[in-house]
């Protein structure tokens, strides 16, 4: 058995090909990220992975929609979009495949 703290991983992503990692893996990655109202991620996207955003709790803006608890937003690659913490926000993120440097500037598309 092994026991971990989310607040012992780097913002929040616990399974992928990094360190510190519960399980080092390339073949996905997964977060349990949070955020505060206001918060905000720079416009960007991914080449190779798609990114599965669970909303669990909280209200955030993502390709210029307002999603709210219970939503899943799946950003395929390509997809550019920036993101804002609009309350205070828990998601669940999982990413196929794990892909290291696969975060682009939407100004780098």
């Amino acid at each position: 058995m092994k026991v971990s703290k989310l607040d012992q991983m780097v913002k929040g992503w616990f399974i992928g090909d990094f360190e510190p990692s519960l399980c080092r893996t390339g073949t996905c990655e997964a977060a349990v990220k949070t955020y505060r109202k206001g918060d905000y991620e720079e416009k960007h996207s991914h080449k190779i992975a798609t990114e599965y955003t669970v909303i669990v709790k909280g209200k955030v803006k993502m390709f210029d929609t307002v999603f709210s608890e219970g939503s899943i937003v799946v950003a395929e690659p390509g997809d550019a979009t920036d993101f804002t913490a609009l309350e205070d926000t828990v998601n669940v993120v999982i990413k196929l495949p794990g892909a290291k440097n696969d975060k682009y500037p939407a100004e780098g598309m």
